[in-house]
């Protein structure tokens, strides 16, 4: 589909008058363009009118100016912005298809992507912002739906797990939804793209994607665990040659945190609607590569196993594998997420 390109005469002076212009497939928050630029290949895009469109395009205009800090690079190059069109052009980057062992890249691109902000950058971008005393609340309601006695101690684990992850310090540059689609293996390494709820906190956090099941993404994969400790190990190896410090924070911890935002079970627009976690026992829904009961199984899994020696949750460890047995008995059916990507 072609369609006239959103670049006024500032952006045309600098880049050249574009030719081969071309729509791209993009969310409903954006309109996307792949054109010649001067004769150079570039992706135009253009923040749709809402609410949030403002605010959605200063976050990935500042998260491509810190990422672009990083050598060799984890992001496109951005060639221009028009704030008052909410436009900004980036050179067009090449995709192969990944490589099975694809996530061991994936947690070194993003480890340097982290490592791009320090203290100095704090404000610049909004802090992340991790569960709540809803979600909860949200959790341990599935729990009775699902008819499993809740550990008494399962409360006060959950709040101490809610104030860990608020206070646990970070100023990492994180990408807000480092999915595949939004990673581009191109020859010379991963490199991120859409960062539109970029935001400033614990690399720990999106560390957690590849084993808790990619908690904001459509593609949920489960890669085996010996490739999960390979990523995680060079995702360590690499923050420690960016930054000469250990990576902090309990990956157990992002994890769980990740089980308990029924937020986590929907896509975008859906988010902070209803308490979907509720909606589990009676209802179903696909969203990409599984459904939701899928999702949470997952999950629930990889929590129980991770915090089963962990002293600070062994009562969700217990509360976690009951409710997976639960899950998987009344619906036989479900199966494990792929262990492949689809695209």
């Amino acid at each position: 589909m072609v369609s006239r390109l959103p670049l006024r005469d500032e952006l045309r002076t600098l880049l050249g008058e574009p030719a081969k212009t071309r729509r791209l497939s993009s969310s409903p928050r954006s309109r996307v363009w792949r054109a010649e630029l001067g004769g150079t290949l570039a992706v135009v895009k253009q923040f749709v009118e809402g609410p949030e469109a403002d605010g959605r395009y200063a976050r990935e205009v500042a998260a491509l100016r810190f990422a672009a800090r990083v050598e060799p690079p984890v992001v496109p190059r951005l060639l221009g912005t028009d704030p008052g069109e909410r436009v900004l052009v980036l050179e067009h980057l090449g995709h192969r298809r990944p490589a099975p062992d694809w996530v061991v890249g994936y947690t070194t691109s993003l480890a340097r992507l982290h490592a791009s902000t320090g203290r100095q950058d704090v404000g610049a971008l909004p802090a992340w912002t991790g569960p709540t005393s809803d979600d909860i609340a949200s959790f341990l309601a599935l729990a009775e739906g699902m008819a499993a006695p809740v550990p008494p101690r399962v409360h006060t684990e959950l709040e101490a797990l809610v104030d860990r992850l608020t206070r646990t310090p970070g100023h990492s540059l994180l990408h807000g939804d480092p999915c595949p689609g939004n990673d581009l293996h191109a020859p010379d390494g991963v490199r991120f793209i859409d960062f539109e709820q970029a935001s400033l906190g614990h690399g720990i956090v999106e560390l957690a994607y590849p084993r808790i099941g990619f908690p904001t993404c459509w593609c949920v994969t489960a890669p085996p665990e010996a490739l999960l400790e390979e990523a995680e190990t060079a995702y360590r190896t690499t923050w420690r040659a960016e930054t000469g410090t250990e990576v902090t924070g309990d990956l157990a911890d992002a994890c769980a945190g990740w089980l308990i935002r029924g937020d986590a079970l929907v896509q975008r627009a859906h988010r902070g609607t209803v308490d979907h976690l509720a909606r589990v026992p009676d209802h179903d829904w696909t969203w990409g590569t599984v459904t939701a009961r899928q999702r949470l199984a997952h999950r629930l899994g990889v929590v129980a196993r991770m915090t089963a020696e962990h002293d600070a949750l062994g009562a969700l460890s217990r509360l976690s594998a009951d409710l997976r047995e639960r899950l998987l008995a009344r619906w036989p059916a479900l199966t494990p997420p792929p262990s492949r990507r689809p695209r």
